[in-house]
């Protein structure tokens, strides 16, 4: 049994990269009890696709352990904690991202559309992600490769030094908070067995038919029928294109200014 005396001289937990230490298991080290069939990036894989299908609230080392047929015992041969395995998981989903070549010459802001578009895409199609990017410190090798192609981008867009953490700031936490919306409500439709779009008419109908809302609807008609699309997806596509232009166009605009 752990004495609280012995928790209190652990010092905190900051980072599975930060510990120091390589991880535990491999071929080399296996006997002694330690389970066969399994590593860190099998436990990780797995991982990835209960917190996918799952979300984050029933993921348990239970859970895991169940789905890998092992013990749960077996899973902490590999990692410590639950939280470094979602700091894994974390790390391991940005592998997915596919970055430009910072040598290949093309245009700073096609490089940054196309960066934005992808860290877009990846909030929606993981959407225990969103929570998990403010929880941990995001160090890991693909985290890292990540944020370096980002600073290069930003580097050439001709900011002063001083400016550049502004832009990043403005177009990457445009780009985590409109994927992390849009990764929730495409989630909610489909734990509610409906499209997203009959979700959105659901939605409207039912908010415009009630009297308090109806003045606004009326005078909102025009910008609705300006976003443009037939669909959910499409209006959602032209907001997120004409944002991400608009912050362009600022970053051109304060490169002008000097």
């Amino acid at each position: 049994m752990v004495r609280a005396a012995d928790r209190a001289e652990r010092p905190a937990r900051t980072s599975v990269w930060l510990e120091g230490k390589a991880p535990r298991g491999g071929a080399a080290s296996r006997g002694g009890g330690q389970p066969s069939g399994l590593d860190r990036d099998r436990i990780t894989e797995v991982t990835v696709r209960l917190l996918d299908a799952e979300g984050m609230a029933k993921f348990s080392m239970r859970r895991l352990a169940a789905e890998l047929n092992v013990t749960a015992m077996s899973v902490y041969w590999y990692v410590d904690t639950k939280d470094d395995l979602l700091e894994l998981a974390l790390d391991a989903v940005f592998g997915e991202l596919e970055l430009p070549d910072a040598e290949s010459g093309e245009d700073w802001r096609d490089q940054l559309r196309f960066i934005a578009a992808g860290y877009r895409a990846l909030l929606v199609r993981h959407p225990w992600v969103s929570p998990l990017i403010g929880t941990f410190l995001n160090i890991g090798p693909h985290s890292m490769a990540f944020s370096l192609r980002v600073h290069e981008v930003i580097r050439r867009t001709g900011l002063p030094p001083h400016g550049q953490m502004g832009a990043l700031s403005a177009v990457f936490q445009f780009v985590y908070g409109f994927g992390t919306i849009e990764g929730h409500f495409v989630q909610r439709c489909a734990s509610a067995g409906m499209t997203q779009d009959e979700y959105y008419r659901q939605a409207m109908s039912t908010i415009g038919e009630q009297p308090q809302f109806a003045a606004h609807f009326a005078s909102s008609a025009d910008l609705l029928e300006a976003r443009g699309g037939d669909t959910v997806e499409e209006m959602r596509e032209r907001d997120f294109t004409f944002a991400l232009e608009t912050l362009i166009a600022g970053i051109e605009t304060m490169v002008e200014r000097g």
